[in-house]
């Protein structure tokens, strides 16, 4: 690929440096450029159509078109209040709203919502408020925090230590002190010989309990977890693996984090995916599909004996010493509230229950492909795993890029799908129908098909 002069591309690799992208040659070939959206399509300067498999980055659960009521609701509260904060007990009332909705919606008793901005700050915000907690409970050494092989809880520096991807710590002097690390829940890529899905979730629950006697009980503080571990490679945990995972937790007294991120409002079938597997959190995370990915904004829901131990110190030292400027912005807070009432009167769950269907059918017929090893779904989120060898699940040579390269063959065919190193993810938007997912799934199958050919000539299939 390279840019026109002047273009908005070659204009984009001259001044822009870009997460998540090779510097260097966004430097030399100027960046992707979309120009407008409608519904799952985005279109290019030169007016392409591709469909965003992925709905963005998890987040555009209502495509990427405008939303006219999210428009409106925007536009009343930049004309009647476009900002206030939420420091020393003042707030804006959106947010009131929101804090209350979002209460009432949660999954298990739940007392107080705290806003940021994303899903990388909640589960920061998240941690901090955990070490507050122990320290207010008189148990300083109760600290350390477990999360599991192939987690994504964000990048800023406590949740990028809990993300259990190494190209996440490369050179950034991750993970910090205090942060474990415990099995990943992929029966399919970590089940032994002759174990059972059931045996592997208790082989996952009896590692997890001898890591933290080995530990000491007494210094550790809480688990962090996906409901499905989305940027992972849409990971879903092993049968009766929450059953096994909670009764550890709770006989030694460690908090549950569900990180939400990816998994809230609908995606799993459920609002919630703690719902569709059974979590019992005491805190949840959620950012994303909040705002159907229109503006930032993320929040924390606590249960109440999280609330009282950080109320009580917040009182003993006159106050909660944490927050953000844009904590509870009003502008983003009226747009949440607004999505959710998008969510109600459409009945999106229902929606992706009604849609789930077709969506496993589509990702089924893969399942015999030479090239494929295991299909993933659940709800509207899934993923299609390439291995070199079906039967003995072995996976190819990380160097040959078999996935990246499926994806630069789906750009081809107008299709943006993302690659976890051979597990290419699939996240429409909530709204999408039957026949959107049939042209994605096509689009797909041409890639697959050209990846095939490629790797046969290649002499590698």
């Amino acid at each position: 690929m390279t840019a026109r002069p002047n273009s908005l591309a070659a204009r984009d690799g001259a001044y822009h440096f870009h997460g998540y992208t090779n510097a260097l040659k966004n430097e030399q070939e100027g960046g992707f450029v979309v120009m407008r959206g409608d519904g799952p399509f985005v279109y290019t300067e030169e007016g392409k159509e591709y469909f965003d498999g992925l709905s963005g980055l998890w987040c555009c659960s209502l495509g990427f078109g405008p939303q006219p009521r999210l428009v409106e609701a925007a536009k009343k509260q930049m004309e009647t209040l476009p900002f206030y904060h939420t420091f020393t007990q003042k707030v804006a009332a959106p947010v009131v709203e929101l804090a209350e909705k979002l209460v009432q919606l949660a999954p298990v008793p739940m007392s107080k919502a705290y806003f940021c901005n994303s899903g990388s700050e909640a589960n920061d915000t998240a941690v901090k408020m955990i070490w507050y907690l122990n320290n207010a409970l008189g148990r300083p050494q109760k600290k350390k925090i477990i999360a599991r092989v192939k987690a994504y809880h964000g990048v800023t520096v406590a949740a990028a230590s809990l993300t259990g991807l190494p190209a996440l710590h490369n050179d950034f002097d991750l993970p910090i002190a205090g942060i474990l690390r415990t099995d990943c829940p992929h029966y399919y890529r970590f089940g032994e010989e002759d174990e059972s899905e059931e045996a592997f979730a208790a082989r996952c629950a009896d590692n997890l309990e001898r890591l933290i006697l080995a530990e000491g009980p007494e210094t550790v503080a809480a688990f962090f977890a996906e409901p499905v571990q989305g940027a992972g490679g849409v990971i879903i945990p092993a049968k009766t693996y929450w059953e096994k995972i909670t009764a550890v937790l709770k006989k030694y007294d460690v908090l549950l984090v569900a990180d939400e991120v990816i998994c809230g409002f609908g995606r799993t079938g459920n609002w919630w995916g703690t719902q569709t597997f059974g979590m019992r959190p005491d805190i949840i995370t959620m950012a994303k599909q909040l705002s159907a990915g229109q503006l930032p904004i993320a929040a924390i829901l606590i249960n109440q004996r999280v609330f009282e131990a950080l109320r009580d110190n917040s009182n003993k030292h006159g106050g909660f010493a944490h927050g953000l400027t844009y904590s509870g912005h009003p502008v983003a807070s009226a747009v949440a509230l607004e999505t959710i009432r998008i969510y109600e009167d459409l009945r999106i769950v229902d929606h992706v229950r009604s849609i789930a269907p077709h969506f496993e059918r589509e990702m089924n017929a893969f399942i015999d492909h030479p090239l494929v090893g295991e299909v993933r779904k659940v709800g509207l989120v899934g993923a299609i795993e390439l291995v070199k060898n079906k039967k003995t699940h072995e996976s190819f040579d990380p160097k040959l890029a078999v996935g990246p390269t499926l994806v630069k063959f789906a750009h081809e065919r107008g299709l943006i799908v993302r690659p976890v190193i051979d597990s290419l993810c699939f996240c429409p938007p909530m709204i999408s129908t039957e026949a959107q997912l049939t042209d994605m799934f096509g689009r797909f199958s041409r890639a697959l098909k050209d990846t095939h050919d490629w790797l046969k000539r290649e002499g590698h299939a």
